[in-house]
């Protein structure tokens, strides 16, 4: 149901880029957005994987380094049927992880210090398993191509306020009404945002489920994410970013009332609930 749902937003995504293109650009206008949004995006999902590490001074480790996190991921890779992927640690106390990467044989699972200090070998298992599930799943892409449309939209909002600040558009030759655009130009924008956080909310509930088929279990993952919570409240990531925050396992950004509601993860609550009731129906 979950990717139901995401290919459903996606379609919704797609027209609604047509009809603001239409109301506020014309066709011509229209192509032009794309075209640059596309290329910034595109740009992103091939090197994401080094801009994202930099950003979070996350280091390579190797076998020697790191034997039990390498074991779990290499174990787990194994039964994913993946390659195995680059590992990373953040240098941070927060407990937080994330996977990255164009495709399955460029990824990276990146983990910080602070989760490999309060989750048990099966709890971080669960962790691994949940961001191998968004690497099998080429989530990078999905979200490379949602982000590519929203962004098309976003420009194509600011093309209109410009058009009417220096002298407006020629509706004449485009067609269209300054009614619709204004309209659209306000409301287009926050359609498409609150689009992409639903198909990356959906993509968390299917990395969880995929994350638990992976680990054989729910209940690790379940355990985890509790601790998680907690953790991330009790040392919050300092330096996180909101256009990567998505990436994470739990979301890094602290804060409630409009945060909660824009924000990319759906709550703990519901992903563990939605965990225990896979773990009864395994038993």
């Amino acid at each position: 149901m979950n990717t139901v749902k995401t290919l459903g937003l996606m379609v919704f995504m797609t027209l609604l880029l047509v009809f603001v293109g239409a109301a506020i650009g014309g066709r011509g206008g229209m192509v032009m957005a794309f075209a640059m949004a596309a290329i910034m995006n595109i740009g992103m999902y091939w090197f994401s994987d080094k801009i994202v590490l930099r950003m979070y001074n996350a280091q390579p480790v190797t076998e020697a380094e790191a034997p039990e996190l390498h074991g779990i991921v290499r174990t787990l890779v194994q039964k994913a049927g993946l390659p195995m992927p680059k590992v990373y640690i953040i240098p941070d106390e927060t407990s937080n992880a994330f996977a990255t990467g164009r495709n399955p044989e460029h990824a990276v699972v990146a983990v910080t210090q602070g989760i490999m200090r309060i989750l048990s070998r099966e709890e971080l298992a669960g962790v691994i398993s949940h961001e191998l599930a968004h690497i099998k799943h080429r989530d990078m892409l999905t979200g490379t191509i949602v982000a590519t449309m929203a962004g098309a939209i976003s420009m194509l909002a600011q093309m209109a306020q410009w058009s009417m600040i220096f002298g407006g558009r020629r509706d004449d030759d485009e067609g269209g009404s300054p009614i619709v655009a204004l309209v659209m130009m306000i409301v287009a924008p926050i359609a498409a945002m609150l689009v992409q956080m639903a198909i990356s909310r959906a993509r968390e509930f299917e990395a969880d489920k995929g994350g638990a088929q992976i680990a054989g279990s729910s209940s690790g993952l379940a355990n985890a994410l509790l601790k998680l919570e907690k953790g991330s409240q009790i040392i919050p990531m300092t330096d996180a970013r909101p256009a990567t925050a998505h990436m994470f396992i739990v979301n890094p950004l602290t804060g409630g009332g409009l945060m909660k509601l824009f924000s990319t993860h759906p709550p703990i609550a519901e992903r563990v609930a939605r965990l225990n009731e896979m773990s009864r129906g395994q038993r």
